[in-house]
């Protein structure tokens, strides 16, 4: 059974074929600038250089369409032709309250995941585009919605609620909903492997730390809480993202920088974060360079990242009374050692002790603890990708 997954943005389309009786990817690649000049589609048969093939794309159906040719190419092709595709896999990234799972697409879904694009306006909308041009591409292949949101569902009330009028609440669902839910529980359910245990029995932060990053605390296999709330602003600074402020700061900013409601949305999350720290980049690796090389204003920028992240550590392990392991996962939780050795210095008293040696491990599967730390630290590469196509296999199999 061979799974196309698609993860749909604005202007990009990114894709991988994947063979589910082995879990073997067989292509991958995105096209960028969608609807404008200079479009192209990048292809990587596996084992092979990637292609790059320049094509007006002008929209997502025709995006589609080259996905499909570039598969069944004779020469940077996987496959013979489009029948060989068994079911597609899209990620969605808000489902809102009203899905806590993933979903086989249908014109309910369709509909309801149109509902919640004012709960994620950048991000559902190019999400329905990627399914409408998959169905008209391919209008007998099942589909599948894998929401970021869902794996957070499981959030207790008084987790999810902030302290506001409760009929705001119910008027708008205004609520902490949580994304990478796809990579937390990914991460998660490898970590029990890893660990030999059932998840059942494990309480696992898992540490999503790209240029975008959120904590979660995964309590017997489920969702107990996590950094982000309403929007990926709240929580952990990020790359652009300022995290958790004073709610009092943007009124401030309002008045005294005579800032519109676009204004202070832009400037909170596109200029802020690590980037508007540092003024150097929103990039760890540039970061990392300035302040090796005495730029203070860099180092400000790492040393708070990895304070807030610390304090989440904290504040789950007391959430759930207790953790087994601490898992490191995306971009700089993958391949970023000094991040890591920051984060966990001083953390003794919690069990949880790495070993510096084996901390260097960069974008491989690995637990970087010392013999006798009661606490496992984990570095796990997240496969998104492969999660959604699990999940598609899953629904697609059950008929549900």
């Amino acid at each position: 059974m061979k799974v196309l997954v698609i993860n749909t943005g604005s202007s990009s389309l990114k894709y991988q074929l994947i063979d589910m009786t082995n879990e073997n990817v067989l292509a991958k690649g995105v096209c960028e600038r969608i609807g404008l000049e200079q479009s192209f589609l990048k292809h990587s048969k596996i084992g092979e250089n990637a292609v790059v093939i320049e094509k007006d794309l002008y929209n997502h159906r025709l995006a589609i369409k080259e996905v499909i040719n570039a598969l069944t190419d004779d020469k940077i092709g996987v496959i013979k032709d489009m029948s060989e595709i068994s079911a597609v896999g899209h990620r969605v990234v808000h489902g809102g309250e009203k899905f806590y799972q993933s979903v086989i697409i249908d014109d309910e879904v369709k509909k309801a995941i149109e509902e919640c694009s004012e709960l994620a306006p950048l991000h559902n909308p190019s999400n329905i585009v990627g399914i409408e041009a998959c169905k008209q591409i391919m209008p007998d292949v099942p589909m599948v919605a894998v929401f970021d949101t869902a794996f957070h569902q499981t959030m207790p009330r008084h987790a999810y609620i902030y302290a506001l009028p409760y009929e705001i609440y119910e008027k708008y669902r205004l609520r902490r909903y949580g994304f990478h839910g796809t990579s937390h529980k990914y991460v998660s359910e490898r970590a029990a492997q890893m660990l030999n245990r059932p998840i059942e029995e494990l309480k696992i932060i898992t540490c999503h730390l790209g240029n975008g990053a959120s904590i979660c605390a995964v309590k017997y296999g489920k969702s107990v809480e996590t950094s982000m709330g309403f929007t990926p602003l709240q929580g952990l600074c990020m790359g652009t993202r300022s995290g958790t402020i004073d709610p009092a700061v943007i009124s401030f900013l309002m008045e005294k920088e005579k800032m519109t409601v676009k204004d202070i949305s832009d400037f909170l999350n596109k200029k802020s974060g690590v980037l508007g720290v540092s003024g150097v980049s929103s990039d760890f690796r540039d970061i990392q360079e300035a302040a090796e090389n005495g730029n203070d204003r860099a180092q400000l920028a790492l040393d708070i990242f990895c304070y807030r992240v610390k304090g989440f550590i904290g504040d789950y392990a007391a959430i759930m009374n207790g953790v087994d392991a601490v898992v490191f996962t995306a971009g700089i939780g993958e391949n970023n050692d000094y991040v890591r050795s920051k984060i966990l210095t001083d953390m003794d008293f919690f069990g949880i002790k790495i070993d510096e040696e084996k901390n260097k491990v960069r974008g491989e599967e690995m637990d970087i603890s010392t013999p006798d730390a009661k606490v496992r630290t984990l570095v796990i590469p997240t496969n998104e990708e492969l999660a959604i196509a699990r999940e598609t296999v899953r629904l697609i199999k059950n008929g549900n």
